[in-house]
């Protein structure tokens, strides 16, 4: 308690010093959070937008590979071919939906028909992804009702939803008719039942939506599918997930980093530049908190040469100097995390006209536990070079000067 209390009449001794030393750890705490809340706020927005309309899981069949084997009597090699004519396909799929449906962590399924098509009306003529689902199901991965602009979802046995900007370069309408050409050789005649608008050019130009029932026959595969889509609550557990059914299923899965691999790297990038950014601060706190403590020392030579005179011991000494560090620390660091929650809380009431954040921040991700720590334990350390400086002191030679 007797340095504690040495400890305390020293940063009172000089208020507006102390005030100050407090206020500037307050501010870079409050810089701390402001950066961790706006990169993680950031990473959330931008995988969100990414996974809003795709799957965070996609199992597919596993890849064929030719096999190589030989001959025995003809003292050669062959290679079995992999044949292109047959369709690959998740044939026990239901299954699979059924031990999907089993985990919790799952949201959203939705067994898929995928392939390539031609749009044919007159001499126009279009290219199209087709994605052939269960009608129940449209939304289920992307939000396909939300966005038709022009007729129903109602997918019957002869309808199709179709791009804003694939109808205005064929000249179509809802309710209007379309030749439907599979990459297989198949057509048939098809209706617009609707029309969506997803903002995404290339997926307003290029993709077709079909029941599944209608696609069945037109890309030839009357029991399977090709892929199956997944939605997971936690879109960061899509690589354990996907490794997990993988090797539960035997079907290659695929999580959605994989597919956005430009969008991992730069959300690692984001995350260790504001890494840098955060251990600048840190690092600016501790140089002040250091000088600080480092010239209350030299100040009071006198004070500790008398104290060592009366047998004060020297870690009595340092103990003092570390105290006030860790008293430093503790309230500048109390003070700044109250700070950045309160500027990150109202940086977040800023809305665009769209209702969406004007700046993508998360007051709840400011990382206070961690920077409370690492201030409090960092003000300590700092503390450490005064300290022992304090606790070096010769009696004798301090009174004298």
């Amino acid at each position: 308690m007797f340095a504690f209390l040495v400890a305390r009449r020293y940063l009172g001794s000089n208020p507006w010093q102390t005030a100050l030393l407090v206020a500037g750890v307050a501010l870079g705490v409050t810089a701390f959070v402001f950066i961790t809340a706006l990169i993680q706020g950031l990473a959330t927005r931008l995988t969100d937008d990414v996974t809003a309309k795709s799957a965070h899981v996609s199992l597919e069949p596993a890849d064929r590979v030719a096999r190589i084997f030989h001959n025995p009597r003809l003292h050669t090699e062959a290679v079995a071919l992999v044949s292109t004519l047959q369709r690959r396909q998740i044939r026990a799929w239901t299954a699979t939906v059924a031990l999907l449906e089993s985990q919790t962590s799952v949201t959203a399924i939705s067994p898929q028909i995928t392939g390539s098509a031609v749009l044919v009306r007159g001499e126009a003529a279009a290219p199209v992804a087709v994605t052939a689902i269960d009608p129940r199901q449209l939304d289920a991965i992307s939000p396909v009702s939300r966005e038709i602009v022009a007729g129903d979802t109602s997918l019957n046995a002869n309808g199709i939803l179709i791009g804003v900007r694939l109808a205005e370069t064929m000249g179509l309408s809802v309710g209007q008719p379309v030749l439907f050409r599979t990459d297989r050789g198949i057509a048939r005649l098809l209706v617009v039942e609707g029309i969506f608008k997803s903002g995404v050019q290339s997926v307003d130009e290029r993709v077709a939506y079909l029941s599944l029932d209608t696609a069945r026959p037109l890309f030839l595969l009357p029991a399977g599918v090709t892929n199956i889509e997944i939605k997971l609550k936690d879109t960061g557990q899509a690589r354990s997930f996907a490794k997990f059914i993988g090797g539960a299923t035997g079907l290659r899965a695929t999580p959605w980093q994989d597919k956005n691999s430009g969008l991992a790297d730069a959300l690692t990038a984001q995350a260790q530049t504001g890494t840098l950014i955060q251990a600048f601060s840190l690092i600016s706190v501790l140089i002040g908190i250091a000088s600080a403590l480092s010239l209350s020392a030299n100040r009071r030579r006198s004070e500790i040469g008398i104290m060592r005179a009366f047998g004060i011991s020297r870690n009595f000494i340092a103990s003092v100097f570390l105290l006030q560090g860790l008293m430093i620390g503790i309230v500048g660091a109390s003070l700044g995390c109250f700070a950045g929650y309160g500027l990150c809380s109202w940086l977040a009431t800023f809305t665009k006209t769209d209702g969406t954040l004007a700046l993508p921040i998360a007051p709840s991700e400011g990382g206070y536990a961690l920077v409370f720590l690492l201030t409090t334990g960092g003000a300590i350390m700092a503390s450490v070079i005064p300290a022992r400086s304090a606790a070096r002191l010769d009696a004798l030679e301090a009174i004298q000067q």
